[in-house]
């Protein structure tokens, strides 16, 4: 079996040019501030493979953790505007030891400090895709990060694991590799439980795996490991692997590439979204949720068919015709996401109903369906029971 594995991971790393890297709080911080050693490893490992032919572009989060050392705050702030204010004193603290590590191998790096509303739109998306593009096509190393200074939503609920995949994905990247402070995913927390397994693969997400990431969760960071269960859920639905590893570990990146059997490997799924259902699930950010019944719950999940009116039972949040939302059914669970057809005030006004009665309540109806399956994203197929991971 473990033989199989390797061979599996090392088929997957073979047609790799393009990576993304995405380095945590907890790994390139430390008590007293950034982690110059980490930076310089990491720094190390990304020429090395630019030598090999293999781009790479770093997301790279620490910013207010950095800031936080560097002030001399003694815990993390809770108001937005301290947050703010220290991601403001971080993030040029951060650049410049990247400057001065790349420096070191005749290398240069780029900031890119991008928002999802950047990415929301469609110009703005594409302007920050070509200039990535021009910075790898100039030996330029893009470092992007959050700009945390400036948008509240991105501080408040966002993280750089949900970033990492938006990015992967813009980019074609092959590969997202999401580095943290801890081996990998495991059963229970290692930092706490000694019997802790540490699961090298995953084939395939079930509620077991969910469970597992929730139990670890983050310390100067904001993901922990559940976002990066869920950034790899992302990923893995545009065909693309991704490898949660160690960090702190000297040349964990190269050693990757070499095939070594490091982290935990998340197989991609067989079946590719289309480019349209690949923006709807990385890229447009959900204004809001619908919970839908069970019967609703099949018909999209077994059925492929389109979200009608008479199976949502409630609206949370306000949104507009054409934007995001996250559909759930009625014990909170993730179902998929989707592109409505109508505003959140209508469809308040028609759940429930029959498609036949839309235009009766409104006086209008744009289509019979809330979300057509052509704008629709399932993302959630987990079922009970399933043998997704190796546990060693």
């Amino acid at each position: 079996m473990k033989d199989s594995t390797l061979a599996k991971r090392k088929e997957l790393l073979k047609p790799v040019r393009r990576a993304v890297v995405k380095a945590g709080s907890g790994v390139l911080t430390g008590r007293d501030g950034l982690n110059r050693k980490v930076i310089n490893n990491l720094t190390n490992d990304i020429c090395g493979l630019r030598e090999k032919g293999i781009e790479v572009i770093l997301v790279s989060s620490g910013a207010i953790a950095s800031g936080i050392r560097k002030i001399g705050l003694p815990k993390r702030p809770v108001s937005i505007s301290e947050q703010q204010a220290t991601a403001a004193v971080g993030q040029s603290s951060l650049m410049m030891a990247y400057e001065k590590a790349f420096g070191r191998h005749g290398q240069m790096v780029a900031q890119i400090l991008i928002t999802r509303d950047d990415l929301n739109h469609r110009r703005r998306y594409l302007n920050a895709r070509n200039t990535i593009f021009t910075l790898l096509s100039w030996g330029i190393t893009p470092i992007i990060n959050e700009n945390d200074t400036v948008v509240v939503d991105e501080i408040k609920f966002g993280d750089n694991d949900n970033l990492g995949a938006m990015v992967t994905n813009m980019t074609e990247s092959q590969i997202l590799i999401n580095l943290t402070d801890i081996d990998g995913l495991f059963d229970k927390d290692p930092r706490i439980y000694k019997d802790a397994r540490l699961i090298r693969v995953v084939d395939k997400m079930n509620k077991e795996v969910i469970r597992y990431a929730g139990s670890i969760p983050g310390f100067l960071g904001t993901g922990g490991m559940a976002s990066k269960i869920k950034a790899a859920r992302k990923v893995n639905l545009a065909g693309i692997p991704v490898i949660i590893a160690n960090g702190r570990r000297q040349g964990v990146l190269r050693r990757i590439f070499m095939g070594e059997e490091i982290g935990t490997l998340f197989i991609p799924q067989d079946t590719i979204l289309c480019g349209r259902k690949r923006w709807i699930a990385f890229t447009k950010s959900p204004k809001g949720n619908l919970i839908i019944d069970q019967g609703a719950v099949e018909a999209l999940t077994k059925r492929g068919k389109s979200l009608l009116p008479s199976g949502i039972k409630e609206v949370r949040g306000s949104f507009s015709l054409g934007d995001s939302v996250i559909l759930m059914d009625e014990k909170g669970l993730e179902i998929g996401a989707g592109m409505v057809n109508y505003t959140s005030g209508d469809i308040k006004k028609i759940m429930g109903l029959k498609s036949t009665y839309i235009e009766s309540r409104l006086g209008f109806k744009h289509e019979d369906e809330v979300i057509h399956r052509d704008n629709l994203v399932i993302t959630n197929d987990l079922k009970d029971g399933d043998n997704a991971c190796q546990l060693i």
